[in-house]
């Protein structure tokens, strides 16, 4: 990068001037990681200071039946297929009470595009986990598409599912369906009709009724760095009219390292594609933490990027880390990097302190339930993070 420019970035970021779509571009374009995780972790530090939040989840898919057969999913199964499944609420209410122990926060259920099964499932199934969980633990439920999906088998309009939905007991939608919103990739690696329109028309509505609600990229498949940044922009302005984001995940695209259970191959963009390397997922977080100005938090989702990128991202950007999860089925079946199902609070307070930082347990709504000691200064090899 051309030291001017260098120099006018540094100044703009110092200002608390907004970035530029340009700016964004010639920030991909920098190969200075340094430079970059420098500048990220000088905003990250000015809005969250020395924090980094996590919280204590659990994810939990009733069906992995989907009518959509996206090119990047390996998760979706179709009706009859050997290991398709779709939960009784019954049985998605005894995990959720075997969960009790583990003092989790949140509950985060994401589903497949079930053909059959009628909307009335998804409300009652809401206001059974709630009725088995202590009123401490949020359900965080349902991607935007999955709630135009519910207007499609319903025939109600979104604002009244989300209504009956809110009445139940949910809390927050999920940030999914958003993958890359720029139509020249999205025509190449979404099978459903949820776009940009329809997913930026739900959120609204969400952020209308008083839901604060997360959002997404999936990066490092066939998209170039400038979707990112028109992706990131679409949502940033977003946000400008609404306020209602409360946090920005970048997720990481995954190749299956092993065929599933019957031989089937269902991740199309293999062939096409490498999976982002570490370098280049720090420099996404650093990006993003620079241009989403106006989202508090950038979280990094430890089970698509393994614990070391993961500890690294927090000195690029990101100033929360998602939970202990357990059994995040929809992508932690084709890792092959050795990355744990589950982190512990305590678990997750060693890498934070690892990565040079104090830890804060906070809830779905980002309210703090517990302040922890970060690394202890006294010992000359307690990790620091950078200086700004």
């Amino acid at each position: 990068m051309d030291a001017g420019i260098k120099r006018e970035l540094e100044q703009k970021v110092a200002a608390g001037e907004r970035l530029s779509r340009e700016d964004g571009i010639a920030l991909y374009e920098c190969d200075d990681l340094a430079w970059l995780g420098g500048l990220a972790h000088e905003v990250r530090t000015r809005k969250n200071g020395d924090v980094v939040h996590f919280n204590v989840n659990r994810h939990l898919n009733m069906t992995n039946v989907c009518t959509a057969s996206c090119a990047y999913c390996s998760f979706q199964r179709k009706p009859g297929e050997k290991d398709a499944y779709t939960m009784r609420i019954e049985e998605a209410v005894k995990l959720a009470r075997a969960m009790e122990n583990e003092q989790l926060t949140e509950l985060h259920v994401v589903n497949g595009l079930h053909p059959t099964l009628p909307w009335r499932y998804y409300p009652r199934s809401i206001r059974a986990l709630k009725d088995a969980l202590p009123d401490t633990v949020a359900v965080k439920a349902f991607t935007a598409t999955e709630i135009h999906w519910f207007e499609k088998i319903s025939g109600l309009s979104a604002s009244e599912i989300l209504d009956e939905l809110i009445d139940a007991g949910l809390e927050s939608l999920t940030g999914g369906g958003a993958e890359i919103f720029d139509w020249d990739v999205r025509q190449h690696i979404v099978d459903h009709d949820t776009h940009w329109e329809d997913w930026s028309r739900i959120h609204r509505l969400a952020h209308a009724k008083g839901i604060k609600t997360p959002c997404t990229m999936l990066y490092g498949h066939i998209e170039e760095p400038r979707h990112r940044v028109d992706h990131v922009l679409r949502l940033r302005e977003l946000q400008d009219e609404t306020g209602g984001f409360q946090v920005f995940i970048p997720l990481r695209y995954q190749h299956d390292f092993h065929d599933s259970m019957d031989g089937k191959v269902r991740n199309r963009l293999m062939a096409m594609t490498k999976m982002a390397t570490p370098a280049e997922a720090l420099k996404t977080f650093a990006v993003s933490r620079l241009l989403f100005d106006n989202v508090p938090h950038v979280k990094v989702f430890w089970v698509m990027h393994g614990l070391g990128t993961a500890e690294l991202a927090l000195s690029h950007g990101a100033d929360d880390i998602d939970g202990s999860v357990v059994e995040y089925k929809i992508t932690h079946d084709a890792d092959d990097y050795g990355t744990p199902d589950k982190m512990s609070r305590e678990n997750l307070l060693d890498l934070i302190r690892d990565a040079g930082f104090r830890p804060v347990e906070r809830n779905t709504r980002y309210e703090v339930i517990g302040e922890f000691d970060g690394p202890d200064p006294s010992r000359r090899e307690s990790p620091q993070p950078m200086r700004v």
